[in-house]
């Protein structure tokens, strides 16, 4: 698996809602720091919609990253027809083989069922455009939901992006979700947690840490996924813990990645 680096490798630089930097991360500047890091992998999420960038800058961005050897992954959220389609052209047209999607959005919470029809309609669209689509696990849909999903749909060309965190809002541990997720994923998301209880003791809070600082059991996760073959690519994601100030947040989440990309190329099974 190669490791790259995503969007939400740097969640705040790019911006949450209503914590807008002044000057955010651009695409150029997201493609500077992988080249950086000597990663040839980058993955541009939801927090970035890129059917929003202008032609020539979607122009930019393939031509840099076919340049440079960069292979460049899509994200997007919200799985309807309309936008599953725009998001399928958009990822031929930049070149990239991995559109990796969550399947709700605000106010959008689609049933099981209407996914799979969605899904096994487009499978001809993707296998056309030689695209593979994940659907990434998320906090409303158990992960033995995902795993009937992908069975229903049937296509070597729908898979699952594993991420190491989201599924504990659904209340499922790493280890139950790895056993039933790992044979149908194709791209991983690598986010390293920590799970501190409060000062009153009245509960826990899960948050953020660098990778290989955590609680995430990075060798032992890689190699679950490696077996199944399907798994082409590992991204680093962050959950970093904000400082008081935006500028040091800012500042941290990039000494984070730098050290848990670091970590990551001591992995084996991971390559850049």
């Amino acid at each position: 698996m190669q490791i790259g680096i995503s969007s939400y490798t740097y969640g705040w630089a790019v911006g949450v809602p209503g914590n807008r930097p002044d000057r955010p991360l651009n695409e150029q500047a997201l493609l500077d720091r992988a080249l950086r890091f000597g990663v040839r992998v980058v993955q541009i999420g939801d927090n970035w919609p890129l059917h929003e960038l202008p032609t020539d800058r979607l122009a930019a961005l393939r031509k840099r990253a076919t340049e440079t050897g960069i292979a460049l992954e899509v994200g997007a959220r919200g799985l309807r027809p309309e936008h599953l389609y725009r998001y399928i052209d958009l990822t031929h047209r930049l070149g990239s083989r991995l559109l990796r999607f969550v399947i709700d959005a605000r106010g959008y919470e689609p049933d099981l069922d209407s996914v799979t029809a969605l899904l096994r309609e487009a499978e001809p669209t993707l296998r056309e455009k030689g695209v593979t689509l994940g659907l990434e696990n998320h906090d409303r849909l158990k992960a033995v939901a995902f795993a009937d999903l992908i069975e229903r749909v049937g296509s070597p060309c729908v898979g699952i992006c594993l991420d190491s965190v989201n599924s504990m809002g659904a209340g499922e541990g790493l280890a139950e979700v790895v056993a039933t997720l790992a044979p149908y994923t194709v791209n991983l998301h690598l986010k390293d947690f920590g799970i501190r209880r409060l000062p009153h003791l009245q509960g826990f809070q899960i948050d953020g840490r660098i990778a290989g600082q955590g609680m995430l059991n990075v060798p032992w996760l890689v190699g679950e996924v490696a077996r199944s073959g399907r798994c082409r690519t590992a991204v680093l994601e962050q959950w970093v813990v904000p400082e008081p100030d935006m500028d040091d947040t800012i500042a941290r989440e990039a000494r984070w990645a730098e050290e848990s990309i670091s970590y990551l190329k001591t992995i084996n099974g991971l390559t850049f």
